[in-house]
């Protein structure tokens, strides 16, 4: 990983330099394994983000901050609790293991003066944030009891152990790029990028492979192949990763990205391994690259994450109608032979002389078809021929009861269906946790999720619609979801507004307000754009879109939120530009 014990050491520095004399002033904990604590001092204020995740553990001040939930986690209680005013006084590294230990000096219940130290370890899927006073675990942000690990349980009044280092590792803090060199050719062979890693604390495969590319000028050797002179430049490179962790003086916050703008990697120094298929760039500070590195990612992550019951529900709820719908088809198929039904209770009534007592079936003369053909009547032979007649017309009038009541229960379940993928699909473009406790109460409303924690606590303010501005200064709004879309085009749209819908497709309702006039071609285009979108088709081509005048548009009695029927409609067809919304200006 990237986040070695090296890069962890820079960073230390900056955190040192940057958070001197700050106060504790607010605590949150946006997700189970994410911490943000806000410092103050005399500087201004800060925004100190820690993150225990298996895929991204570290820590750094944050210029933006993640959505924190209604009701704060225990473990963030008991910080604010514990370090709430505290000062800091130390951030300390042992080392260049990835753990980084702040320490605050506070005030305990009996305002005694207490030293507590917060341990931030970035050692992958081991990674946690640990409160500890006077050598003892208060309590951590991801507890490890005794079945998940004998070696080291991280729980409340066990005495605080840091990880595990590599005793039989060299520190590039503490020898110098010749030893280094030569305890790697003492381990023997192989490739020298892992000989190096293997040797080494605090250096990351990053690191080594960028140590050995500008050794080996890009080549590929083992250790047996390489010469006394790339030895000797070797030795040369590391010494020069040292001098540059002890002095700081060539340390550079560097950011690599692929061709297509995706982060790839990071570092203290500067990168030449990847050649012409990555682009590097300097970063102010290690603070800013590792969020510019993670925000998309970690934002990604955070919304799947809180999105995923809801996605549960909806998929399962789906699955179900389906299942019901199928055996609905299956039920309204068999009662299409009813006529049948009906033509047996039919001869068996008219030749009721002819039926025998006791059998199982007879053939009758069927008066319907005027060839004078015959017809074979199963029987019940408990029954005499007037009461198979009765079973058959009973059964005769239950299926046909049965089409007209499948029928209309089909059509429900065919509506419902669409309901649900039109909430799937807010669902799928909501980006933030406001707009994903929208669709939760849109789904609660309409019966599909109990939600008893809405009665202790006032409901998340709507985000409402995304508002912009068309080329030609129409305002164009767009709802988020099935909630937003009925108060958009019901009540806050105008008759003479012009409303957008992609055709026979879940998506988003888009209104262009025409405060009377009307709007040009472009206009039209880019708010049909903006619907297709903002819809299950965003990544098709020619996507046919509706629109109408909002006066055409209505809601059916009962329907569910987002269901409207329209007239006089035109269809335009257009491919969706994914970066037209950030050429519009938002309104």
């Amino acid at each position: 990983m990237s986040m070695d014990g090296g890069f962890i050491y820079c960073l230390a520095a900056e955190l040192r330099e940057t958070l001197r004399d700050c106060r504790v002033d607010k605590i949150h904990q946006p997700s189970r394994e994410e911490l943000i604590i806000a410092l103050r001092s005399k500087s201004g204020t800060f925004k100190l983000y820690m993150s225990a995740r298996v895929q991204s553990p570290r820590m750094h001040i944050v210029r933006e901050t993640p959505e924190n939930p209604a009701t704060p986690p225990m473990f963030c209680m008991l910080l604010r609790k514990k370090l709430t005013g505290g000062k800091l006084t130390a951030i300390r590294q042992d080392g260049l293991e990835r753990v980084l230990y702040m320490d605050f000096d506070c005030i305990n219940e009996l305002g005694d003066p207490v030293c507590l130290t917060l341990a931030c370890e970035m050692t992958g899927r081991h990674s946690n944030i640990v409160l500890i006073a006077d050598g003892k675990i208060v309590d951590a942000i991801k507890r490890v009891d005794f079945a998940m690990s004998e070696v080291r349980p991280i729980l409340s009044g066990l005495a605080y152990e840091p990880p595990v280092p590599f005793a039989d590792r060299v520190s590039p803090l503490e020898h110098d790029g010749a030893t280094i060199a030569r305890k790697v050719r003492e381990q023997g062979g192989g490739e020298l990028s892992k000989a190096l890693l293997n040797v080494t604390q605090g250096l990351s495969p990053l690191v080594c492979r960028e140590i050995v590319s500008l050794t080996l000028r890009r080549a590929t050797k083992t250790c047996e192949e390489l010469s006394e002179e790339e030895w000797e430049r070797l030795a040369f490179y590391l010494e020069r990763v040292r001098v540059n962790l002890l002095t700081g003086e060539k340390r550079v916050p560097y950011l690599m990205r692929s061709t297509d703008g995706m982060p790839t990697a990071f570092s203290y120094m500067l990168l030449t391994q990847f050649g012409l298929t990555a682009v590097g760039s300097e970063r102010n500070s290690f603070s800013e690259l590792l969020e510019d590195f993670y925000s998309d990612r970690d934002k990604t992550e955070r919304l799947r994450a809180k999105a995923h019951d809801t996605l549960k529900l909806l998929v399962n709820a789906t699955a179900r109608i389906e299942r019901k719908l199928q055996r609905q088809r299956e039920e309204l198929a068999a009662s299409a032979q009813r006529e049948q039904k009906r033509l047996f209770a039919d001869m068996l009534m008219a030749q009721v002389y002819a039926v025998p007592v006791g059998a199982t079936s007879v053939t009758l003369v069927n008066y319907y078809d005027e060839n004078g053909g015959t017809i074979t009547v199963p029987l019940d032979p408990a029954l005499n021929a007037t009461q198979n007649a009765q079973r058959y017309y009973k059964e005769y009038r239950k299926a046909q009861t049965a089409e007209r009541v499948l029928a209309e229960q089909i059509a429900a379940g065919e509506q419902e269906l669409r309901y649900l993928d039109s909430v799937l699909d807010a669902l799928s473009r909501a980006a933030s946790l406001a707009e994903i406790a929208e669709v939760r109460q849109e789904l609660a409303a309409s019966g599909y999720i109990r939600d008893t924690s809405q009665k202790r606590r006032k409901p998340p303010a709507s985000v409402g619609p995304m508002r912009f501005v068309s080329s030609d200064g129409f305002v164009i709004a767009v709802g988020r979801n099935n909630v937003q879309n009925d108060q958009l085009t019901l009540k806050t749209a105008k008759g003479r507004d012009i409303w957008f819908h992609v055709k026979d497709i879940a998506g988003s309702h888009t209104v262009v307000f025409t405060d009377g006039q009307e709007p040009p071609e472009q206009t039209l285009r880019e708010a049909a754009m903006l619907a297709a979108l903002h819809s299950k088709a965003a990544n098709s081509a020619q996507v046919p879109v509706d629109y109408t005048l909002v006066k055409h548009v209505h809601k059916p009695s009962g329907a569910k939120p987002g269901m409207v029927i329209y007239e006089h409609q035109k269809t335009v067809y257009v491919t969706p530009d994914p970066t037209l919304p950030a050429k519009l200006n938002k309104a």
